[in-house]
């Protein structure tokens, strides 16, 4: 059964059963062996798709929630709206796409929160982030390209968080929590604007200023001419 699906079909049609014992089971091996049963799977083949079995179903969900997300963005108009409402929109998207699996994303917020797997809840925090500033247009190359996804990491974090717990109609606890925290960030905007129009604090600052202005952002290009890079062989 499972041989003639590709790796991705077979990860989606785990993921699809997985949910239905998220809430009970956490993201557990309990989890993905029922997942496993209920698609009928070889436990081999599940794990030859997913090498650390729920884990990698957990971060499956996330990257759902990441497009459904990326989707609305695009069919909604947002040209109205000024800059940091986009990105409150944006945030509001994400979490709105995952309204009814708030139990589902509970449990992935415990399970990452387990020290040997906080890199890659961070890093799928920071992908979200990633995927937010560059849908909206975002074209720094320097180390503002970090600093900007380093904040609204920290954000979208504590909206997450927050919104875990939030029992108000509507979420508007969560909204308005969530335009404070935007308010909090674009005060360190106007201060960073501040110095650098500060013809004393500026000159402090030049210092700084020049070496973080050697930090690059990653290419997004993939280099062909470099080791360890895979290419789909040709027939």
């Amino acid at each position: 059964m499972t041989a003639t699906r590709s790796p991705d079909d077979l990860r989606a049609a785990l993921l699809d059963a997985a949910l239905v014992h998220v809430p009970f089971d956490g993201w557990s091996p309990a989890t993905f062996s029922a997942a496993c049963t209920d698609t009928g799977t070889d436990p081999a083949a599940a794990r030859a798709a997913c090498p650390r079995g729920a884990v990698d179903l957990a971060l499956d969900f996330h990257a759902r929630g990441d497009a459904a997300m990326l989707a609305r963005m695009r069919s909604a108009d947002l040209s109205a709206l000024r800059f940091r409402d986009r990105i409150a929109a944006a945030i509001r998207f994400r979490l709105e796409a995952v309204a009814e699996d708030k139990e589902i994303v509970r449990r992935g917020t415990t399970l990452f929160a387990l020290p040997h797997l906080a890199a890659d809840g961070a890093k799928a925090i920071w992908g979200t982030a990633d995927a937010i500033w560059t849908e909206l247009g975002d074209r720094s190359d320097d180390f503002n390209w970090y600093s900007k996804r380093a904040t609204l990491s920290g954000v979208y974090g504590a909206t997450v968080l927050y919104w875990l717990g939030d029992q108000s109609e509507d979420h508007a606890e969560t909204w308005a929590f969530l335009d404070r925290r935007i308010e909090d960030v674009m005060r360190i905007e106007t201060a960073k604007k501040k110095v650098n129009e500060n013809p004393v604090l500026s000159r402090l600052m030049a210092g700084p200023n020049a070496l973080l202005s050697r930090v690059k952002a990653p290419s997004r290009t993939v280099r062909t001419d470099m080791p360890g890079v895979w290419s789909t062989p040709l027939t």
